[in-house]
């Protein structure tokens, strides 16, 4: 037994808040860290002690192994939960809390390292019979054997990344043409977020699904599964929708995969709580894909579907505790569907997003002991570019499928989070389209969307009653003196302009669209909610006014932000063609041009990335390279401009 009294969390955000509700229930004290930017973030506010670790890059804060043990030292902490992320499978965190004297709440650094190296797995999974996808898995890495190789497997196929994680260092290749690039792309985000760049090769197997078995094992020998997830619904390797149990996986795949699993645990001495991914081609067949040594960021599905509490059977693992249950005890119970709450346009190629949370009261969907939302922002929070998109986890529970969609959809229009863009409305569209619905989805099924006509990836537009509301808001602020009658009234959302003749009568605001006249009367507003009557109807809508004067709405989920449009016209920075903007805060990782070089319209300019994603951009127009404002490893804000180009204007 081992005995620990106080758990310092090394992580931030939701599984922080997650790690520390249960540690807090079972009797233990907690201890955050911080960067600068998270000094007054949710999980520190949860915490007992709170402790700076550093500036807000990862690598000076978070990553630092060093600054994480001396605040363990000084807090008095004796075991350190690591979430997920970040230092989380890392063997040498692990060590180095052994070696300290602190319980590591997880595996062994020996399972973190065989299964962290993928290519290493690979070969350990081999040998313990688990079926795996043909690939190469060798050391010699210089470009012309991984090229030689690839063409071996033939396309398409998987760079991978042998330390990669959460869809990092991965690149899908279709051509050998597109190889050297995905190989040059995989190892310089890999090397940035792991600093280890070595690569290998998978066959992709095409239409695939993606399921998971969740493992437990202790330290008495006992190992058992908790059945799967269904993560099949991804965008570039991103998990989007997560559900359990899987649809289309039937009691004696769940028992053959279940046992695939175990074997993969016990094959490496595991200990705690982890995940076996598995790849399920289109006859339902699976391929071991990579062992997650932590905590999922879905493990909340699981947690519905039996009663169990994860974090609890973690923190007692490590206490040295045997397995609460034998396999033939654990028993699962209706259906789960958890929905990442993104800080992301969807929109626009799901480019990340910052800004302040000026909404977000979860507690007015998760009213129900069906609804849970696991929240790493509050409102009035900052989103920085710092660290991963990831808001929030919304997750329902139904007594069947059908049900637990349902509850979602609601539970999404329910918990609007107003203020910056997210992708709320894109994953209740989702959930409800009949690919989902029909479970005939597959892993790449996102991304051909993204590059087709998909009708949910159109950005949803203002009806005309929202038209009609927000020019009653406008006017209703004092915008207009009483002794006016009538008036038009410009306002603009989402690019699209529109004026409105309104006339302001007893108590109620008469708006002219041309072909209809409509009256609304605005009621009682409260919380972020506000109550009116459109023709008559009552309705209630969430509302949030900003500083510059904008009007956010949300409605059937989707945020939509109304501005009233000024008579002066403004020069539209974002479309000079002279200038390269990055689009989002974060860190330029390539440039690919120096002063006086001519470019050729789409020719790629310079590389910057933020939130996991790394974001190309490229010169618009035939021009030459008049000034370069950055290198490789500059801090940037959004909209900065990277790179000045002159050009032929007339032409």
């Amino acid at each position: 037994m081992k005995t620990f009294h106080k758990i310092l969390v090394a992580n931030r955000g939701e599984i922080a808040c997650r790690v520390m509700r249960t540690a807090r229930a079972l009797g233990y004290r907690t201890v955050a860290v911080h960067s600068a930017v998270d000094a007054d973030a949710p999980h520190v506010m949860l915490a007992d002690e709170a402790v700076p670790i550093g500036a807000a890059p990862a690598a000076e804060s978070y990553l630092r192994v060093e600054t994480l043990l001396d605040a363990a030292r000084r807090t008095g902490a004796d075991a350190v939960h690591p979430g997920y992320g970040f230092l989380a499978e890392s063997a040498g965190f692990a060590r180095a809390c052994a070696t300290a004297g602190l319980v590591f709440i997880g595996p062994p650094a020996e399972a973190i390292e065989v299964m962290g190296d993928k290519a290493v797995a690979k070969r350990r999974m081999i040998a313990a019979g688990v079926p795996t996808a043909p690939g190469y898995l060798d050391a010699e890495q210089d470009d012309e054997r991984l090229v030689a190789e690839a063409e071996k497997l033939g396309f398409p196929l998987l760079v991978k990344a042998v330390a990669g994680g959460g869809g990092r260092g991965m690149r899908l290749v279709h051509a050998a043409s597109e190889l050297r690039e995905a190989i040059a792309s995989a190892r310089r985000e890999v090397q940035s977020a792991f600093g280890n760049d070595t690569l290998m090769l998978e066959r992709l197997i095409e239409r695939s699904r993606h399921i998971e078995i969740q493992v437990f094992a202790d330290a008495h020998g006992n190992a058992l599964h908790l059945g799967e997830r269904d993560c099949t619904a991804q965008r570039r390797r991103q998990k989007v929708i997560e559900e359990a149990p899987s649809p289309v996986v039937s009691p004696a795949m769940r028992e053959a995969m279940g046992r695939d699993a175990v074997a993969a645990a016990l094959a490496v001495g595991y200990r705690g709580a982890g995940t076996v991914e598995f790849i399920v081609d289109d006859q339902l067949k699976h391929y071991f894909l990579e062992m997650n040594t932590r905590l999922q960021v879905e493990h909340p599905v699981t947690e519905m579907i039996t009663g169990l509490d994860l974090v609890e059977w973690q923190l007692r693992i490590a206490a040295g505790e045997p397995l609460p249950l034998t396999q033939e005890q654990v028993r699962f119970s209706g259906h789960a569907i958890e929905a990442r709450l993104y800080a992301e346009d969807p929109y626009s190629g799901f480019a990340p997003q910052t800004g302040t949370v000026l909404h977000w009261r979860p507690a007015a969907a998760a009213v129900q002991p069906d609804i849970r939302i696991d929240a790493g922002v509050i409102e009035g929070g900052a989103v920085t570019p710092w660290y991963d998109p990831l808001l929030a986890k919304v997750i329902a529970y139904g007594r069947d499928r059908d049900d637990a969609i349902r509850r979602l959809m609601a539970a999404l229009e329910d918990a609007p989070l107003l203020g910056l863009t997210n992708n709320a409305r894109f994953l209740r569209d989702l959930v409800d389209h009949p690919s989902f619905r029909a479970a005939s989805m597959h892993t790449a099924l996102l991304d051909e969307w993204a590059t087709g006509d998909e009708a949910m990836l159109q950005r949803p537009v203002p009806d005309d009653e929202l038209w009609c509301l927000a020019a009653a808001v406008a006017i209703g602020r004092g915008a207009r003196p009483a002794s006016v009658a009538g008036f038009d009234l410009s306002l603009e959302c989402g690019g699209t302009k529109r004026t409105l003749r309104v006339e302001l009568g007893a108590g109620s605001v008469h708006v002219d669209l041309g072909a209809t006249r409509h009256e609304v009367d605005l009621g009682s507003e409260d919380a972020g909610w506000l109550d009116y009557r459109y023709d008559g109807i009552r309705r209630r809508i969430a509302l949030v006014r900003d500083d510059g004067g904008h009007l956010h709405f949300s409605r059937a989920a989707a945020g939509l932000v109304f501005n009233e449009v000024s008579p002066f016209p403004a020069a539209d920075a974002a479309h000079d063609a002279s200038r390269v903007r990055s689009p989002v805060a974060g860190t330029v990782t390539q440039v690919l041009v120096v002063q006086g070089e001519l470019v050729t319209a789409g020719q790629t300019v310079a590389c910057v990335e933020a939130m996991k994603m790394e974001m190309k951009l490229v010169a618009t127009v035939a021009s030459r390279v008049e000034t370069v404002r950055v290198r490789t490893g500059d801090q940037v804000a959004s909209g900065a401009v990277l790179v000045e180009l002159e050009y032929d204007k007339e032409a």
